[in-house]
């Protein structure tokens, strides 16, 4: 079993940056892909990122702006978000899928493993 804990959301003014931390329970994370996802209020959760081993993908809408990167040794991922625009505004989850899962990154229902979700809020 694998629990997600996200920390570093927060409210920022639009241009500014935030780091998200992803830190997990087990082991076997170090191997697991692990996603990023956002939900805004009305609106369903769209993929933001994921990285598996040292290859990321990100959303068209983040590029350029958004990093995930991970540390194993402190069994986190991160997700560093700069030139944050007020439509970046939502509730973000990691997500992680364990080894025997396949299907896409993008797709919220290949991930197995869910936190809690941080808020992110940027002020225009």
């Amino acid at each position: 079993q694998v629990q997600l804990v996200e920390s570093g959301g927060g409210l920022v003014e639009a241009g500014g940056s935030l780091r998200l931390s992803c830190a997990a329970s087990g082991r076997t994370f170090r191997s697991y892909p692990v996603g990023w996802f956002r939900q805004a209020p009305g609106k369903e959760r769209e993929f933001v990122g994921a990285i598996r081993l040292s290859f990321t993908f990100y959303a068209d809408s983040v590029k350029g702006r958004f990093t995930i990167s991970r540390d194993n040794t402190k069994n986190t991922v991160y997700l560093q978000m700069n030139s944050l625009k007020p439509e970046d505004t939502a509730v973000y989850y990691c997500a992680a899928r364990s080894l025997g899962n396949s299907g896409s990154y993008d797709n919220s229902a290949n991930f197995n493993y869910w936190g809690q979700g941080t808020q992110v809020t940027v002020s225009s």
